[in-house]
């Protein structure tokens, strides 16, 4: 008989390489990982592994279960979370993956709320940016998704499978030196920092900033590039450059030495919260999305 504890270590182990690391992964020894893994490979009645030298692969048995397995750990879930809530939410987990600016701004709101409502339900936060969040998602590693996506950046297929709960327009504002000849405009159009030198964020607003420069009729000149919002912040601080920030992150972090300007035409990020469909009717996963929204309202 397959457990499910053996099939997340089949998946650590095809997905980090070696016993050790999916040891590392899963916070356990080394010698639990190989145990369970004998464990599965004798329920199976085949190997699943093939060890050649420091290297390990999956056998054709072995690819073919970890195919299947995300699929029957996120029905697990599924199940285990709603038989928990049926006592009304006096147990439950959600693990919440979200990206930086919202982790600092939505989601403490939200999760303090939440305790406040159901003590008895735990919340575990990792962070990642679209779309890695949303592949943890689809994987069965998370429970919600706080993610967001560019106005006309993509199509309503690209989160058709999801239940999607709307949660805010975050819209991009620029950013200056204090001093900078702009900083005590109203408002600029994105050409008027053609010359500038720039600081970019993460490789989906980066691609982002592109394109917007792009269509103002000229190619950005990106001299820093960080994931870590306070980094920007910090080096449009220092002199180094300008940048467009979404309002969140700005929320997040006192912009020392740097001033915000409106920036027109208004580009702004779509922010939402992001489940499977069979999770969605979990009461623990549906109170995180409503808190979720009603801290997005204040």
């Amino acid at each position: 008989m397959i457990e499910a504890r053996h099939l997340r270590v089949l998946r650590a182990v095809s997905t980090t390489g070696s016993f050790s690391a999916a040891a590392r992964e899963l916070g356990c020894t080394q010698p639990a990982v190989s145990q369970q893994m004998k464990a599965l490979e004798s329920s199976t009645g085949t190997p699943l592994l093939i060890r050649t030298g420091r290297e390990m692969r999956l056998t054709q048995a072995g690819e073919a279960l970890v195919r299947h397995a995300s699929g029957i750990l996120a029905g697990l879930t599924a199940a285990e979370e709603e038989v928990a809530a049926i006592a009304g939410l006096r147990a439950g987990r959600v693990r919440l993956v979200s990206f930086p600016s919202g982790s600092s701004t939505l989601v403490p709101c939200a999760l303090a709320a939440l305790r406040a409502a159901h003590p008895g339900t735990r919340v575990s936060l990792v962070e990642a940016e679209p779309p890695r969040s949303v592949e943890m998602l689809r994987e069965g590693d998370c429970d919600v998704a706080l993610a967001f996506r560019y106005e006309g950046a993509a199509g309503p297929e690209e989160w058709s499978d999801l239940v999607v709960r709307p949660l805010l327009a975050d819209r991009l504002v620029g950013l200056v030196p204090e001093g900078h000849r702009l900083a005590d405009a109203e408002s600029v159009t994105i050409g008027e920092f053609a010359d500038e030198s720039w600081i970019a964020g993460c490789p989906r607003c980066r691609r982002q900033l592109v394109e917007v420069c792009e269509s103002a009729g000229f190619v950005p000149r990106i001299d820093f590039a960080t994931d870590d919002y306070p980094a920007v912040i910090g080096l449009v601080g220092a002199g180094l450059g300008v940048a467009v920030l979404p309002e969140l992150a700005i929320e997040s972090v006192r912009p020392m030495g740097a001033r915000t300007v409106t920036v027109e035409p208004a580009v702004r990020r779509e922010i939402v919260a992001l489940t499977l469909p069979d999770l969605a009717q979990v009461p623990a996963v549906a109170a995180t999305l409503d808190h979720l929204a009603r801290a997005a309202a204040r």
